[in-house]
């Protein structure tokens, strides 16, 4: 529909204006076989828009999708260009009709309307020439002026902010400097405060509703929609541009200042509060929209113009917990747990170790030649069935006899959780921490089991001096399958359903490794409706995994719903909140005799050789 009506307009202007030149003015550009074909062309691809018109308006209006709101714009938009299409068709059929064309029969549409006009005098003919010449000549001169203030801008819109994208590694939040006194306030909480280039965003958004179509969120019947939020702030920085130009034009502002100071103070931008306006955060914004989002980027990924949506909800948690302590009250209990035991659970710091030394796993201290350093994280260290997890990896890791060590009771909470629900100083507090203690042992190489944990090593660390090489222990896993050092035996074929963890596929497309080793182990691949960069979250995401669903219905048990319609003997998953959710949904659904879930390390762990 978008390539027909695209192209169509775009090469039906270009052979317009060559048949104007020719006709016109005289200038012959193109003669015999190519001019011939130039109008073969515009017509072929006049009628192609004319199609893409057509099914824009039978999708828009008669299927309306969900996704689709419609605005007195979108109507505007079509019917103009539809118009602009048809009367151009009409004026070369009544031409035809008036004068004798020796190349008419090569304007198939035209050529087939001409009889249409036959029965009229040329006197008649050439007032409905002139006339139709007239209005369609006005209507492509609006079609220009009203271009900008229209839809359509985001054809020039839509690749600025394509090339003004974010490039490299991607779910970075930006980093606050909590030592710099000259900042007065942490996060976002009013749009002045965000970058142009995220406003910017507001103004490229095409409204086709992908993001909205790939939100786990809004899907499961929760009230937050990427698009529309995109959308509020869009039109709220509408009502800001008219109250501030309605401020500057105020005569407070237009004159009578005595000193230079009261002039500089008068030409300050005022404030959201002073120009009257709506708090974004609570009147524009939902802030239960704010705490609904998995960041998962499902939104992102979907988004063919590349905006950005989890970083701006990312900025106003921020806002919400370091300046206003306002959020949910399940958070308080994580991020209290976090920081005075290092971790969510609120177990003793001192007891981290002792699930793993228990399996004869020394510390870095006392192996400091280690190759490298295993994360297991809190969830492997801490919780009961994460921690069979562990158990397998560290099985799989002394089978292949790797030299590895732990940081034992030194490790704390990666941080994620604390990063992703808003409270950086907490993150900043356990992130340098933990750097410290590793750089110390002059740590080079990790691998963690958790992709939070993962992604925040990898990419939020080196920021704050932790500089390290991060592996996902699928990615070493399979390296040590390749290299012939873990082997499997081939056991009876059964049928597994890989779950993509949304912060190792969409944040660092490691899509094909947990696959690869699946089907290593013999393992026969069933794929969910939903895979790869498309797989939907399980829902613990962005420090979702300590927080409850108030809303709708439970994000695991969706996406459980698919693993069990695949028919799969079993469910592998590579992250541990993805493990606990999908469990917890097959617990709810009782399928406990149809469906297993299943760590990676654990399912090769059974068929070590």
């Amino acid at each position: 529909m978008h390539l027909f009506i695209f192209w169509g307009f775009v090469l039906l202007m270009f052979a317009t204006t060559i048949v104007a030149l020719q006709a016109d003015f005289g200038v012959n550009v193109f003669n015999g076989g190519l001019y011939i074909f130039i109008k073969i062309t515009a017509n072929i691809f006049g009628l192609l828009a004319i199609l893409g018109i057509f099914m824009a308006i039978w999708r828009r209006y008669m299927q309306r999708p969900d996704r689709l709101d419609n605005k007195m714009d979108d109507a505007v938009v079509l019917v103009l260009i539809l118009t602009i299409l048809i009367t151009g068709f009409v004026i070369q059929a009544v031409r035809m009709a008036a004068v004798a064309d020796p190349w008419g029969m090569y304007a198939f549409l035209g050529y087939a309307m001409a009889p249409l006009f036959q029965n009229f005098s040329v006197e008649t003919l050439e007032g409905i020439h002139s006339f139709l010449w007239w209005f369609h000549f006005i209507l492509v001169m609006v079609f220009f002026g009203y271009f900008p203030y229209s839809k359509l801008s985001h054809i020039l819109l839509g690749p600025a902010n394509q090339f003004l994208r974010k490039h490299g590694p991607i779910g970075i939040p930006e980093k606050i400097d909590f030592e710099d006194e000259s900042l007065e306030t942490f996060g976002k909480s009013k749009l002045s405060e965000f970058s142009w280039k995220t406003l910017f965003n507001t103004d490229a958004c095409l409204r086709c509703g992908r993001c909205q179509d790939n939100c786990p969120a809004y899907l499961s019947g929760k009230h937050l929609n990427p698009k529309q939020v995109i959308q509020d702030m869009g039109a709220y920085m509408g009502e800001m541009g008219k109250a501030l130009k309605e401020h500057k034009n105020a005569p407070a502002l237009s004159g009578g200042h005595e000193t230079a100071e009261e002039v500089a103070v008068a030409a300050e931008a005022p404030s959201e509060e002073e120009l009257g306006l709506r708090q974004l955060i609570g009147e524009v914004l939902s802030e239960d929209d704010l705490w609904s989002c998995t960041t998962c980027r499902s939104c992102e990924q979907q988004c063919p113009i590349f905006i950005e949506h989890v970083d701006k909800t990312i900025d106003m948690r921020r806002n919400l917990v370091l300046m206003e302590s306002r959020f949910p009250s399940e958070a308080q209990l994580a991020f209290k747990n976090m920081e005075n035991n290092g971790n969510p659970w609120g177990i003793g710091w001192s007891n981290r170790a002792d699930f793993l030394t228990g399996l004869d796993v020394k510390t870095i201290e006392e192996n400091p030649e280690a190759e490298i350093l295993y994360w297991p994280g809190c969830s492997g260290a801490f919780d009961a069935r994460n921690q069979k997890v562990a158990a397998a990896f560290v099985k799989l890791l002394q089978k292949a006899n790797v030299n590895f060590a732990i940081l034992g009771n030194e490790e704390k909470c990666c941080g994620d959780s604390a990063r992703r629900l808003g409270n950086e100083y907490l993150f900043y507090s356990l992130a340098t921490e933990n750097i410290e203690v590793m750089n110390g042992y002059g740590v080079k190489k990790i691998v963690s089991q958790c992709p939070h944990c993962f992604n925040v090593l990898k990419q939020d660390y080196p920021e704050f001096g932790g500089q390290y090489e991060v592996i996902h222990h699928t990615q070493y896993l399979n390296e040590l399958v390749q290299a012939g050092r873990l082997q499997f035996t081939m056991e009876a074929e059964q049928k597994v359903t890989y779950h993509d963890s949304c912060y190792l596929g969409r944040y660092h497309e490691i899509y094909q490794e947990p696959r690869a080793l699946l089907k290593a182990a013999g393992f026969t691949m069933l794929e969910m409706p939903r895979h790869h960069e498309k797989s939907f979250c399980c829902g613990a995401g962005g420090g979702r995994m300590w927080l409850e669903e108030h809303e709708g219905e439970r994000i695991n048990v969706m996406r459980t719903d698919e693993a069990i319609a695949t028919g799969s003997n079993l469910v592998s998953t590579a992250c541990p909140f993805c493990l606990t959710m999908i469990n917890d949904g097959v617990a709810t659904r009782e399928a406990e005799d149809q469906i297993k879930v299943q760590d990676i390390a654990e399912i090769l762990a059974g068929r070590v050789s």
